[in-house]
């Protein structure tokens, strides 16, 4: 099992698009992809789940990883929060 923190620095936090980016991402991996925050753990993989947390600017998440292919589901993650501007 591996994680990671992030601090999430986009104005409009988590929304939709780069939600789906972020569950596109994980679900090209076989390994459990978990976003905890605030006291909640959902997949990664559910967009539904993802969207049920409101996840805004300034917010801490933990994205945990577990399985074969987990440090390369996690880098994979982590390029598309960068990308889409998410964390710094």
């Amino acid at each position: 099992m591996e994680s990671r923190e992030f601090h999430i620095v986009a104005e409009t936090g988590i929304h939709a698009r780069p939600a789906t980016l972020l569950v596109q991402a994980a679900s090209k991996f076989s390994s459990s992809v978990t976003l905890s925050y605030q006291g909640k753990d959902v997949n990664l993989k559910s967009i539904m789940g993802v969207m049920s947390l409101g996840v805004g600017q300034g917010a801490e998440v933990k994205i945990t990883a577990e399985g074969e292919d987990e440090t390369e589901a996690l880098d994979a993650i982590a390029n598309t929060m960068s990308a889409e501007g998410l964390v710094d």
